[in-house]
């Protein structure tokens, strides 16, 4: 990381809590309040159900940061088991983020990645479900990354794919759990980045998904490595149209079920049949839905039942659904997103990880319906964190709307109840940029919300949940084809009066933050204050600094920073930063390899010399994503507190 200290840096170490005032001029004790409430509020996530059923892992960050729980299902987690021991107990390591965990088939394991210090070079461990015998499997020797895996039929055994750092490759592996023993999976050398998504009841082979960003498919791969990986697409569609998520084994494993386009605007289940030999055929489409893409599946034990969670404008909505008569039966969520799931192993109930805009990340039990009648039924699990939040939390309103050119946008409003007519204003752009606003709990936007400043939060084209065009739209070149919708978005806005123009501000986190600074060079009179977090600020740098093998992946989103370096560099906003004349504020963990910490230290500099007022703020111990508590209150009264300060009139 680059060496920068003086005037308008500020560098926060962790777990100081000093959370501080960014320009507000005697903030009510209230509003910061408020804000550290909304900010540092636990949630639970990412659930794994042990084999037999009646214990749950899971991700909470209920201490402050994440780490690895195991509690119960069905008793109150303060209560012990009959040899004595908690109920609930923590399995990962002191000062472990961890990311993922996953619990091996006979229950013997548990196996769960590390973020070390914020860092997106993951780290693979095991751990016996008592908490003993806690190893490092993979990972952790500098430059390593490790991707998500699972566990394979042979017992013991984990799959998992890893990148080295010194090229832009990954490679699938294999490891013994019980002697820690890994070995590379020779044929998987130079596929590109990848993950394993499936293993067959044999053990011998392996779906694996890889490739660039929007272009990834997926390959029939031997772990013993004696034949070169064939792709379980056998045709070929029109440009991004044959890429392929979480290809698995059907319980038969005569065929296997994808998520995948294939060719056509939105994501279907489909399957794809293998001859003898194991080599694919056809592809059928077994489950589609218009209007909405498949974000996940699971096939019940039965092999004709499957668990189908839909993406509805960004909603989920789940249902069983019998794939030989087509009967349908809805599933209650109880909130309008499931980001995760873990489904029991007779498929009749799951564990289900949900969220909305007024409700953190947090773990359900859902009893699934039945054809004979059987009701559905939601249960928070006991002992998980309960979220003490203030009454201002509010619901958002989705709306539509369009670009210069005609092609429909949506967007979520988020407007404080005190908002009556035209007010301060702040339009806030995901990351990805292939991902999408979704009505879940963003700690950021209801802060905003908090501080009386209406949020905008919009899905402009690049963004994931509307068809395979929409997504691709601002691929390479055409980025620049994405740009009007920025002032398509404020328009909208003003002539709906909710923003008033001089009181309207930018803010975005990672692409979203590289989009925020091209608003505010290409438009500097639309726009009265910015704020980034951890955005790109020019894309040739970030070729150059980031990983080798997010660089690799990140071609055929952005362009080739060798074959399109002068396109690259117009597109920059540091190209253009003297055009800018918004106070901005930049803040970046100080660990971030992805968008490494470089491209906010080199806008910061820009803008002083351009006369900008502007401050940068390095959260220490810190990668990406921020993830402790006390650096996430200081990243929302800060963003908070700027956008006071410019954009709210006394």
């Amino acid at each position: 990381m680059e060496s920068v200290s003086g005037p308008g840096v500020t560098r926060v170490g962790h777990p100081r809590p000093r959370y501080f005032d960014r320009g507000i001029r005697s903030p009510p004790a209230s509003f910061v309040r408020s804000v550290v409430a909304i900010s540092t509020v636990a949630g639970s996530w990412c659930p794994s159900l042990s084999p037999s059923g009646d214990r749950v892992a899971y991700i909470t960050d209920r201490d402050g940061s994440p780490r690895v729980e195991i509690g119960p299902i069905e008793i109150n987690c303060n209560a012990t088991t009959s040899d004595g021991t908690p109920a609930t107990r923590v399995v990962s390591g002191p000062d472990q983020e961890a990311i993922s965990v996953s619990w091996s088939p006979d229950g013997r394991w548990l196996t769960y990645l590390v973020s070390p210090g914020g860092s997106i070079r993951a780290e693979l461990y095991a751990v016996r479900p008592d908490g003993s015998d806690r190893r490092l499997l993979a990972g952790g020797g500098g430059l390593e990354t490790v991707f998500a895996g699972l566990w394979t039929t042979v017992p013991g055994q984990y799959a998992f794919s890893m990148a080295d750092g010194t090229g832009p490759d990954a490679a699938v592996w294999l490891v013994d759990v019980e002697t820690s023993r890994v070995e590379v999976v020779e044929s998987s050398i130079g596929i590109g980045f990848c993950t394993v998504t499936s293993v067959s009841a044999n053990g011998r082979r392996a779906v694996v998904r890889c490739g660039p960003r929007n272009r990834r498919r997926l390959l029939l791969l031997d772990l013993d490595g004696e034949r070169v990986p064939i792709p379980l697409l056998q045709r070929s569609f029109p440009e991004g149209g044959d890429t392929g998520e979480d290809g698995r084994f059907a319980p038969d494993h005569r065929s296997v079920y994808l998520r995948t386009a294939a060719g056509r605007e939105r994501v279907a289940l489909c399957q794809v049949q293998l001859d003898e030999d194991g080599r694919p055929g056809e592809l059928t489409v077994v489950a589609e839905r218009d209007g909405a893409d498949l974000e996940f599946y699971a096939m019940r034990p039965d092999g004709r039942t499957a668990v189908l969670v839909w993406n509805v404008d960004g909603e989920s909505v789940a249902c069983i659904k019998d794939l030989e008569s087509g009967l349908e039966l809805p599933i209650p969520l109880g909130e309008p997103v499931m980001p995760g799931w873990s489904l029991a192993r007779d498929g009749l109930s799951m564990i289900a990880e949900l969220t909305g805009p007024t409700s953190p990340r947090s773990l359900v039990r859902l009893v699934l319906p039945t054809a004979a009648g059987g009701a559905a039924s939601v249960r928070p699990l006991d002992g998980l964190p309960v979220p003490e939040l203030p009454d201002v939390l509010v619901r958002p309103t989705l709306h539509r709307y369009s670009a210069p050119d005609g092609l429909e946008l949506h967007g979520l409003l988020f407007r404080p109840r005190t908002a009556h007519g035209p007010g301060p204003t702040v339009i806030s752009f995901h990351g990805g940029p292939e991902s999408q606003e979704r009505p879940a709990f963003s700690l950021l936007t209801q802060s905003l919300v908090a501080a009386g400043i209406t949020v905008f939060a919009p899905n402009v084209r690049g963004s994931s949940g509307y068809g395979a065009s929409f997504l691709a739209a601002d691929d390479g070149p055409s980025r620049t084809d994405s740009f009007q919708d920025v002032t398509a978005t404020v328009e909208f806005l003003v002539d709906a009066g909710w923003a008033r123009p001089g009181s309207i501000g930018v803010q975005g986190w990672s692409y979203g933050g590289y989009l925020a600074l091209t608003a505010l060079t290409r438009w500097p009179e639309l726009f009265a204050a910015g704020t980034t977090h951890a955005g790109m600020s020019d894309l040739l740098s970030f070729f150059a600094e980031t990983e080798t093998w997010m660089a690799a992946a990140s071609v055929t989103e952005y362009g080739d920073p060798v074959l399109s370096a002068d396109l690259l560099r117009a597109l920059s906003p540091l190209t253009h930063l003297s055009r800018v004349i918004a106070p901005t504020l930049l803040v970046h963990g100080a660990q971030d390899t992805n968008v490494p910490v470089g491209e906010s230290i080199r806008a910061h500099a820009a803008l002083k010399s351009a006369g900008v007022p502007t401050e940068l703020v390095l959260l220490e111990g810190e990668g990406h994503t921020i993830v402790g508590a006390p650096h996430r209150a200081e990243l929302a009264l800060a963003i908070c507190g700027w956008f006071v300060r410019w954009l709210v009139r006394s």
